[in-house]
């Protein structure tokens, strides 16, 4: 598993009280993991901390209700790496 994953795992365990070993790629955080969204944000903020970025949780939201994105896009955990990965390459860009 990357990195990333490694990372965010470990940020929703400890944010959560969720056992690293129920934490999965394709886990969705809302359906599988019951994250409610004061949660989320809490986890959005230990990330942004650890990766040195600022999740985009209010544009990623718009694009959701937009319908220009899918829920899946930014909580299955392997999408939500992916974007987070993105969001660090760009930064050092």
């Amino acid at each position: 598993m990357s990195s990333t994953f490694d990372a965010v795992s470990k940020i929703i365990s400890e944010t959560c009280d969720i056992p690293l070993e129920k934490i999965t790629p394709e886990s969705h955080a809302i359906d599988d993991l019951g994250i409610d969204s004061l949660d989320f944000l809490d986890i959005a903020f230990a990330i942004d901390k650890a990766f040195g970025i600022k999740l985009p949780l209010e544009k990623w939201t718009q694009e959701v209700n937009e319908g220009k994105a899918k829920t899946e896009d930014y909580f299955v955990l392997g999408a939500l790496c992916g974007k987070i990965d993105e969001l660090v390459a760009a930064k050092s860009a």
